[in-house]
């Protein structure tokens, strides 16, 4: 009969970070800078606590109150954002994912694809949220996300572009609007495009 030890299991936060994690937390510290959410001393402190985190608890202080990361649990290398909830993931290999029309979205969404193109239309959606977290896994194939007219966006959690242009061409990042898409992950050997629904004519 096996002895009970009476060791607990550890709660996700208490878990020990890698180097690689305590770069991608300074790497969206960096960004938030940019956006100027952060001044360079609060960014100097920050980065010191983050080198300094041996913690996944720890090192999500730092990001607590950079809006798109508010009450993460996890961060991980490739700059996903983990959380609980509903979950749906999106997967296609050497073919096109599309989604459009009245689909449901839940809070979360994971899409995962490669050689093959991706559309996410959320003109037309069912979203039940004011926010939808969506990790995106993407190599080599273009995505194309179509957001309503009244939506934000927050792209600071895609710290991993490599070979891929971004276009944001609603200007929505950081803006006030609901629902809010809120884009981490990566995209590899592509094109990342965010526009608004085309405007049909009537004559």
């Amino acid at each position: 009969m096996a002895e009970d030890t009476g060791t607990k299991p550890l709660a996700p936060r208490d878990l020990r970070v890698s180097d690689d994690e305590r770069e991608h937390v300074i790497g969206v510290l960096q960004k938030a800078i940019g956006r100027g959410l952060l001044d360079l001393d609060e960014f100097t402190e920050r980065t010191d606590v983050a080198l300094a985190a041996s913690t996944r608890g720890e090192l999500n202080r730092v990001l607590a109150d950079i809006p798109g990361l508010v009450n993460h649990e996890i961060p991980v290398p490739d700059g996903a954002i983990r959380r609980t909830g509903p979950r749906l993931e999106l997967t296609a290999k050497y073919s096109s994912l599309v989604r459009r029309g009245a689909w449901i979205v839940p809070p979360e969404l994971v899409v995962r694809t490669k050689y093959g193109s991706t559309k996410l239309d959320f003109s037309e959606a069912q979203i039940g949220g004011s926010v939808v977290y969506v990790e995106l896994d993407c190599k080599w194939g273009s995505v194309e996300v179509v957001i309503p007219e009244h939506a934000s966006i927050d792209l600071n959690a895609i710290t991993d572009l490599k070979y891929t242009s971004l276009h944001d061409r609603t200007g929505a990042d950081g803006r006030a609007g609901s629902p809010r898409l809120v884009f981490s992950g990566r995209v590899h050997g592509g094109s990342l495009s965010i526009r608004y629904p085309r405007r049909v004519l009537r004559f």
